[in-house]
């Protein structure tokens, strides 16, 4: 978390933290980076933490693979003349390769 919110304050900084708790790890500043006070970083960790927790929606989301999804959009297609008409190219290129490759 320390590294995330170093690298939010300035992307291009290069730095080794020793260290998990911001008050007793030890922050080595590489390469001319200015250093940051540790009360920016600590700061920044707060902003960090709360970005993280606002997208845990996407973390919880898990979808099917993309061939299962495109799996279920054929079969959706092959079931609905209309569809098929509409999507004509896509459905007869995957008809093809099930027609030639059929399950056994």
């Amino acid at each position: 978390m320390i590294i995330k919110a170093i690298k939010k304050i300035n992307p291009n900084a290069e730095v080794v933290v020793r260290g998990k708790d911001i008050n007793t790890c030890e922050i080595e500043w590489h390469n001319g980076t200015t250093p940051i006070p540790k009360a920016d970083i600590e700061a920044k960790m707060v902003e960090v933490q709360a970005e993280y927790d606002a997208n845990q929606y996407q973390r919880d989301r898990v979808y099917p693979s993309i061939g299962d999804q495109l799996d279920m959009l054929w079969h959706t297609m092959d079931k609905d003349m209309e569809l098929q008409n509409k999507f004509y190219d896509f459905y007869q290129t995957i008809k093809k390769v099930k027609v030639a490759h059929p399950k056994k």
